[in-house]
């Protein structure tokens, strides 16, 4: 007992200061930005026209059994996802979504959140915690 205790002491004692914040070996797809690309009016509507890019960050490209999705929520409530498609080695893509919110609506006041969901394959974690945010 005491002996597999030493040896798992030991074998901490070994790891590299400052190993979980290796470079991810494999695809690390991230939202790398989102902003609000056009407003029209629609009678007592704004209708914003919100544009995205996932980009993949990681060493390798994705493998193509790769299945994985922006989910949009309005801050909490999830209103829409959007399937993004395997990503290469650096290689990224775009998605869009509208929002409608009434004309007299105060800037600032609605809060999105957009976020990486893998449903096959696997993330390491992006700097932005595969999370954007956008106020508008």
């Amino acid at each position: 007992m005491h002996r597999a205790l030493m040896i798992g002491i030991l074998a901490l004692a070994l790891v590299p200061v400052g190993a979980s914040a290796q470079v991810c070996l494999g695809g690390n797809p991230a939202i790398t930005h989102v902003e609000v690309q056009s407003t029209h009016t629609m009678g007592q509507m704004n209708v914003y026209h919100l544009v995205g890019t996932v980009r993949n960050l990681g060493s390798t490209g994705q493998p193509s059994n790769t299945l994985q999705f922006v989910d949009i929520y309005d801050g909490a409530d999830k209103v829409d996802a959007k399937t993004i498609p395997p990503l290469p080695l650096g290689g990224t893509f775009h998605f869009t979504y509208n929002w409608n919110r009434a004309v007299d609506a105060g800037a600032g006041s609605t809060k999105f959140i957009f976020k990486i969901r893998m449903v096959q394959g696997t993330i390491c974690k992006p700097s932005n915690g595969g999370a954007y945010i956008l106020t508008f």
